[in-house]
């Protein structure tokens, strides 16, 4: 089957573990665009933390960011789709925050704003977007948040988990160790609903292609809901064993490693 989409989550996959582009995943993507297929980018990153990576590559046109909440045309910067928090769930996420003495992170659009609190893993968050920002307490409640992201001790991050999983009102939560702060754990919400199929699927429709034209490549849990939608799926090697059961196929190459776009476009375009 002639393939016409291209989708690739970037850490682990299109990202080496330094951030920087393999020479073999560039050129293979330049023949792959010469002969006319789409090649964008799904992440779970925000759009300023994926302008980098889109450039290196020579990907243009419309993205999907932070999991698909929103979605973004490279070549001019509108706002294709955008799928902020609401105010309760913002509201609920502050007063977890200051209730378990968390640093907590407003994502945003366009950056990343924190108060005092945050200093201490400004790095680790600057994956998401290298956009930071420090912030009073006023200023940060006045941010119309697209994500959310809170990091202090397993504990106090599981019980604020858990009090806004416990709202009425949806929205999506995940819990997880950061890894570059051992013992810490964090809490990402975002809004129900998007997921990086829902964003696959609305990039297909702008290419003009149906999901089953889309090939798609990644690492992780979160990218998962694209392999279920996609025509053909390849997972980073040494991905966790349920995403691997969830693509139709696995990759060699060694999710960080540099080299697996290669390997993918290779499989699936010959």
């Amino acid at each position: 089957m002639a393939y016409r989409l291209l989708a690739l989550d970037l850490d682990g996959t299109l990202l080496r573990g330094d951030h920087t582009v393999d020479p073999r995943d560039v050129a293979a993507i330049a023949e792959l665009q010469a002969a006319g297929v789409v090649v964008t980018i799904v992440t779970g990153r925000l759009h300023s933390g994926a302008v980098a990576a889109a450039r290196a590559c020579a990907i243009e046109g419309v993205i999907a960011c932070m999991e698909g909440s929103h979605l973004i045309d490279l070549a001019t910067g509108a706002t294709v789709a955008h799928h902020p928090l609401a105010d309760a769930a913002t509201a609920r996420w502050r007063a977890a925050v200051d209730a378990h003495d968390l640093a907590g992170f407003v994502l945003d659009a366009d950056g990343i704003h924190h108060d005092h609190r945050g200093a201490p893993y400004a790095g680790y968050v600057a994956t998401w977007s290298p956009n930071l920002r420090v912030v009073g307490a006023d200023d940060a409640r006045a941010i119309a948040a697209l994500a959310t992201v809170a990091i202090g001790e397993r504990d106090a991050v599981a019980a604020a988990h858990a009090s806004m999983a416990a709202a009425a009102d949806p929205t999506y939560a995940v819990q997880f160790a950061v890894g570059a702060h051992p013992g810490k754990h964090a809490v990402l919400t975002r809004a129900a609903g998007p997921t990086k199929g829902t964003a696959l699927a609305a990039l297909c429709e702008a290419a003009g292609c149906t999901l089953a034209d889309a090939v798609a490549v990644g690492d992780w849990v979160n990218d998962v809901p694209m392999f279920a939608v996609a025509g053909r799926s390849f997972a980073m090697g040494g991905a966790p064993d349920d995403v691997r059961a969830r693509a139709t196929d696995q990759l060699a190459t060694p999710a960080g490693a540099g080299g697996g776009i290669a390997e993918a476009i290779r499989r699936a375009w010959g």
